[in-house]
């Protein structure tokens, strides 16, 4: 009997131990998608629509990060990261390909204006822009500033807010704008003269200075011109100047991780959800058209629209943190 019974104890252990290896004969597409985002609060919730009301509620989980740390993951682990969909900075998507070879190409047709690789699909386009609280503009008799290089000027100190590109690549519009049009020496000059007029107003969040110049803390900030629009449609003291150097752009995309045979199928069908089901309530949102058939609303259409010189990737992306570095007070 107690032979027995030990017998009966091992096949139940190895059960269990099969169990766990196996997952009980559960497969991939029986688990929730799992979701990594740096997307905006706005562009979450029009994606999270798109996937409830076509047929994927509660069958994911979202999870949002700030791009750098994001960006690290996806850099980190590659294709061991958690996350079977990734919706991201474009550049980090494209450095974490080439690096890590660990995205799938898409099996949805993805009719873009401009070119995207095979393996993401863009969900939005944000551009940068100079915000301005109209209220102090007028309080404290300060000019309006017609391009990034005039927040440089000695009028505008301690009256300005712009972000660090090391926490947010709402930094990044700012930065290529002044590379492309200055240089990268010129670059440095004014750069050096904005940090030394923000003082502690350098944030780490990419709507803190538009949250700031809300507030009236500031009187200027450079941040995402879509939520300035936004700010301003709404009654808020804000407006916003497309600057001389240009309204320069990022994309977001969204991308399959490639998990081999462990791969949960339900996300290449969400992502093809949120492109063909989301794309109107983002527009709402990020007006520029990104494909075949989209128009941009007049009133919210740039009046500067410009494009980096080089590809960005991380790489380009570190060599201008570096610079912004250099122009920083010790």
């Amino acid at each position: 009997m107690k032979k027995c019974k030990r017998l009966a104890a091992v096949g139940l252990a190895a059960a269990v131990a099969l169990c766990t290896f196996t997952g009980c004969g559960k497969s991939a597409a029986d688990e929730k998608v799992i979701i990594y985002s740096n997307a905006d609060d706005e562009a979450v919730t029009a994606m999270k629509n798109a996937l409830d009301n076509n047929g994927f509620r509660d069958q994911y989980i979202f999870q949002s990060f700030g791009t750098s740390e994001l960006g690290g993951k996806l850099l980190a682990e590659g294709s061991n990261i958690e996350a079977d969909l990734i919706t991201m900075s474009t550049f980090y998507i494209n450095s974490a390909q080439e690096q890590n070879k660990m995205f799938k190409n898409l099996t949805f047709s993805v009719n873009t204006l401009d070119e995207f690789p095979s393996y993401c699909a863009p969900i939005t386009a944000q551009e940068g822009a100079i915000i301005l609280n109209t209220e102090m503009m007028k309080e404290n008799n300060l000019p309006v500033p017609a391009s990034i290089k005039d927040l440089a000027n000695p009028e505008y100190a301690g009256m300005i807010s712009v972000t660090d590109i090391n926490s947010s690549s709402t930094a990044w519009l700012l930065i290529q704008a002044l590379v492309s049009e200055y240089g990268e020496d010129g670059a440095k000059e004014v750069l050096t003269g904005i940090y030394a007029n923000a003082g502690d107003h350098i944030e780490d969040s990419g709507s803190a200075p538009l949250k700031k110049a809300r507030a009236g803390e500031v009187a200027i900030g450079f941040g995402l011109r879509h939520q300035a629009v936004a700010d301003k449609a709404s009654g808020l003291p804000i407006d916003f100047v497309d600057p001389a150097e240009g309204n320069f752009s990022l994309t977001e995309s969204a991308a399959v991780v490639d998990k081999g045979t462990q791969s949960n199928p339900k996300a290449m069908e969400m992502a093809e959800c949120i492109i063909n089901n989301g794309r109107a309530e983002l527009q709402a949102t990020y007006p520029i058209p990104l494909y075949e058939g989209e128009a941009e609303d007049t009133e919210n259409k740039s009046g500067n629209p410009r494009v980096f010189g080089e590809t960005l990737t991380f790489e380009l992306l570190k060599k201008h943190q570096e610079l912004s570095d250099s122009c920083k007070q010790k």
